[in-house]
């Protein structure tokens, strides 16, 4: 498939290429690493550029609906500038840092449903193409480790994980799109609301988390969610009891929304945020195309996923229901992104 398709810019007997990945999930911040394994065509030709991209499914809301589509968050040229003899191999290392926002793929080693990709650009004479394409898988960083395995301890589970467009004001958010990882109520919370969403938003010094509460009716006077905002440190994982801060942060969480109903703003000034240099606390998720909302009403569960396994000393564990594998993740990402081409949907 690769092949015919370079032939249709490059013309026939042109180059082909097949980038293979180092092995094992890479963190948010971590290094990519692999190379680009490169066969010559019937004549020489002149390598200008090898770039790549890293893509993935990303969800909209619209006001009458949801699409999903392509998003390239990252770019990388890892190569170029030199001649490729004819039907000659020749293989180009590279080592690329991931964003630090780059979601996470993988939870204890099962597949979220994120679909994640690695793409190939090869430029000859002129000519641009979209080569070969790899899966990303992405594990959690130590922190975003430490916070789920409280999450499962303290008895919440996850339902499901998503990537939205959009952007969640009052946060340092640099990608055009989050993450959202949906969790069942632990049970002294069922009662209070039906679901907690939860979005890391990594950066080189800490992270922020975002916690966002989809209430049950009659409690609360407003039909909005409820969301807070906390900051940590990567230094913090071993000298916290997370147990007990994240479940300072749920108390918070439902119980200022509980606290003020209708007239709070978003967010919550607690002892964390405070100082952090983002400013007022108030956030909210805004959609890429209404503007408006808190980004997750109607979205649908990742392909697959079901609800929680169940919690327990391996902290959040993740229910494959409808048998998920690896491996049709690996093939969703090639049909979902392939079939983006055809459709002509991504911009070079």
């Amino acid at each position: 498939m690769v092949f015919k398709r370079l032939l249709g810019a490059m013309g026939a007997g042109g180059p082909s290429v097949d980038t293979v990945l180092d092995g094992g999930a890479v963190a948010p911040g971590g290094i990519l690493s692999g190379q680009v394994h490169l066969q010559g065509g019937s004549a020489n030709v002149e390598i200008e550029h090898i770039g790549l991209e890293l893509i993935a499914r990303v969800e909209a809301e619209h006001e009458d609906g949801e699409s999903e589509g392509a998003v390239v968050f990252e770019r990388f040229t890892v190569g170029g500038g030199f001649r490729l003899a004819e039907q000659e191999r020749h293989s180009v290392p590279f080592s690329v840092s991931l964003p630090w926002e780059t979601p996470v793929s993988e939870l204890y080693g099962q597949p979220l449903g994120i679909v994640l990709g690695v793409r190939t650009e090869l430029a000859v004479a002129g000519a641009r193409d979209k080569g070969d394409l790899d899966p990303l898988a992405v594990r959690l960083l130590p922190v975003q480790e430490a916070v789920l395995e409280a999450l499962g301890q303290l008895g919440f589970g996850f339902k499901s994980a998503d990537l939205e467009h959009g952007h969640i004001g009052g946060t340092g958010q640099q990608l055009p799109f989050y993450q959202e990882i949906e969790l069942t109520p632990a049970p002294q919370y069922a009662h209070v609301v039906n679901e907690i969403e939860l979005t890391f938003l990594a950066t080189p010094a800490g992270m922020e988390i975002v916690l966002e509460a989809d209430k049950r009716g009659g409690l609360f006077e407003s039909g909005q969610d409820a969301l807070t905002r906390f900051t940590v440190s990567h230094h913090d994982v071993g000298a916290r009891d997370w147990n007990s801060e994240v479940d300072g942060w749920i108390r918070q969480l439902v119980e200022h929304r509980a606290s003020y109903g209708s007239h709070a703003t978003y967010g919550h000034a607690d002892p964390y945020a405070a100082g952090s240099g983002y400013g007022h606390p108030s956030a909210h998720r805004s959609g890429h195309a209404s503007g408006h909302g808190s980004g997750h009403e109607g979205h649908r569960s990742g392909p697959g996923l079901g609800t929680v396994v169940a919690a327990g000393a391996a902290g959040l564990a993740v229910g494959v229901v409808g048998g998920l594998v690896a491996a049709e993740v690996v093939d969703e990402v090639g049909d979902f992104f392939e079939g983006d081409d055809d459709e002509g949907g991504e911009e070079d």
